[in-house]
């Protein structure tokens, strides 16, 4: 969810809860200046009622509200000495409304000439349920109306005032430290932002730095390890040519040759890790997995001819993926490489394409391999010596790279599969 959307839908909810809270306190202090006016009319119509009947006696006989507003009956001292002012709310026909309506009533007693009368006071009132119907769709009004208000509030001036933090975002999205170019910040006038780009700004150049000095380091550090080995084997492979070594001589020659060429294996295989890891292989292009799969394939052919093993190539369809060639290459050579050196003597390897994934399953006397463990630097699972336990480590990173999905599975035979969804 989009910040601004987030603040809008939190905005809404305590714009809703606030107008609740208002409007529930706003209904009752109305209600209660209601309540206070009409009673204050009410006491005041009363003072000029009494204040008629002494001016006009015949008022004292009027006991029915059809004649007006009020209503007097005589009645005996014992009936009103403990009586006070009595306001309530009842309801009363109306004809204009031909139907009972709320009124508020006041009763009273008075004395006049010795004699004692009970008063009763009308006026009507607003309906509650019509106040509140009133003020619901006033408050709902008012709520959608702020509700419009925040979302072009959000939409036309927050959105312009974030513009240079969204242009940050997306550029640091498309930032490719392997290009090792830095980015150009918006100008604005917001000091929060001013000091973000800076910060982002000393960071990101700290990140070009340290990945060249790694870089640096990495290739520094490959080729002089390269140059020694080389040296070596090259001084070994003419010792070993010296007919007057001993048998026994040859025997520790030709070990010390095999953990060089090993050592050298390894040092190009860590180099090319390093490498994939930190992003080098910078050119991509359209490639098509089955001419890479077929190259491959007959690059194996004298490997796969001496274990006579017969690759089964089944291409029900063609994958095209944009990445770069030499890592594409890599990638399923390793993976067939290493279904070649752990199959058996006589047997199959199938490299399939389907459903936007590539297949390699080959036969092997092992079971089940550890998928915790698999992918892991240095883990081997055979006798072979030759191998550096970096195959599929390397081909993981390969697959991680792309946001690939490398999987493994047992079922009789050994399955890797790539995953291109």
């Amino acid at each position: 969810m989009k910040l601004l959307s987030y603040t809008t839908r939190y905005f809404a909810g305590l714009l809703l809860l606030a107008l609740s809270v208002f409007t529930t306190i706003f209904y009752f202090q109305m209600l209660d200046e209601i309540y206070d006016s009409l009673d204050d009319g009410l006491q005041n119509q009363k003072i000029l009622v009494i204040n008629r009947a002494k001016k006009n006696p015949e008022i004292l006989n009027k006991n029915k509200f059809e004649d007006g507003y009020y209503t007097i009956h005589k009645v005996k001292y014992e009936q009103i000495k403990e009586v006070r002012d009595i306001y309530r709310d009842t309801l009363m026909y109306m004809l204009n409304e031909k139907d009972y309506e709320p009124v508020r009533l006041l009763e009273t007693v008075f004395e006049q000439e010795g004699n004692y009368y009970k008063l009763k006071v009308i006026t009507s009132m607003v309906e509650e349920d019509d106040l509140i119907e009133d003020l619901l769709y006033s408050i709902l009004f008012l709520y959608l109306g702020l509700v419009l208000c925040i979302l072009v509030l959000n939409n036309f001036i927050l959105k312009r005032l974030w513009k240079p933090f969204y242009s940050l975002l997306n550029k640091l999205k498309n930032f490719n430290i392997e290009k090792q170019e830095l980015i150009t910040f918006e100008e604005t006038n917001i000091q929060e932002f001013k000091l973000l780009n800076k910060n982002i700004d000393r960071l990101l150049k700290k990140s070009i730095d340290s990945f060249k000095a790694q870089q640096q380091f990495i290739e520094n550090a490959s080729h002089e390890l390269q140059t020694p080995l080389a040296i070596s084997i090259n001084k070994l492979e003419l010792l070993a040519e010296n007919e007057k070594l001993s048998e026994e001589q040859m025997h520790i020659l030709a070990t010390t040759l095999d953990n060089l060429e090993r050592m050298t294996r390894l040092n190009k295989s860590l180099l090319l890790l390093s490498k994939i890891e930190n992003k080098q292989f910078i050119e991509e292009e359209n490639i098509q997995l089955s001419k890479v799969l077929d190259k491959i394939s007959i690059e194996f052919s004298d490997l796969l001819e001496h274990k006579n093993i017969t690759l089964n190539k089944n291409f029900e369809s063609d994958i095209a993926i944009k990445m770069n060639k030499d890592l594409a290459i890599i990638l399923f050579t390793n993976l067939i490489k290493n279904a070649i050196l752990h199959s058996e003597k006589n047997s199959e390897i199938e490299v399939k394409i389907a459903s936007n994934k590539v297949s390699i399953s080959n036969y092997s006397t092992t079971t089940e391999l550890n998928p915790n463990k698999l992918y892991t630097r240095f883990y081997k699972t055979g006798n072979n010596k030759n191998s550096t336990g970096l195959g599929l480590a390397i081909a993981k990173a390969i697959t991680d790279k792309y946001a690939l999905s490398l999987t493994y599975h047992y079922n009789k035979r050994h399955h890797f599969t790539v995953n291109f969804d």
